[in-house]
């Protein structure tokens, strides 16, 4: 969900239609098949994420999601809700605070923090939680389209 009322789902929001304060959110289930596609798609098979025995020896006593899914996420909440379509990753800090496990649900919210108007530079609060709980915190910025 997106506050206040997007100008145009199919389009996103143009910069001059952005304000400090706006937010989205979105939710997804992490399921076994995002983790094995995931895995294929990165080349990340660490066996934390793909060997229930081996994972079962770490401290987490189970499979992990990667944490760049969890990540991921935030990714397509810019690009389909705020900002939406068109906009570009200039930058992304992420900390990664707690496991995501197959099952879990996860939030993903964004902020809008600051403006660049020279630039149309937008910097953005990102969070991806799971039960209320941060597990990865960032900030990203992203180039925005103009009217001008």
């Amino acid at each position: 969900m997106v506050t206040p009322a997007q100008s145009s789902a199919q389009n996103g929001y143009l910069f001059e239609d952005l304000a400090v304060g706006m937010t989205a959110s979105a939710a997804r289930t992490v399921g076994e098949s995002d983790i094995v596609k995931f895995a294929d798609v990165s080349g990340d098979h660490n066996p934390v994420h793909l060997d229930a025995a081996y994972a079962a020896t770490t401290m987490f006593k189970e499979r992990i999601a990667h944490g760049m899914l969890a990540a991921s996420f935030i990714s397509a909440l810019l690009a389909s809700e705020l900002p939406g379509r068109g906009c570009i990753y200039v930058s992304q800090s992420l900390k990664f605070k707690a496991p995501v496990k197959i099952g879990d649900e996860v939030t993903s919210r964004i902020e809008v923090m600051s403006l660049i108007p020279e630039k149309k530079f937008v910097t953005l609060k990102t969070q991806s939680l799971v039960r209320g709980k941060v597990v990865v915190d960032g900030e990203a910025t992203v180039m925005v389209p103009s009217r001008g």
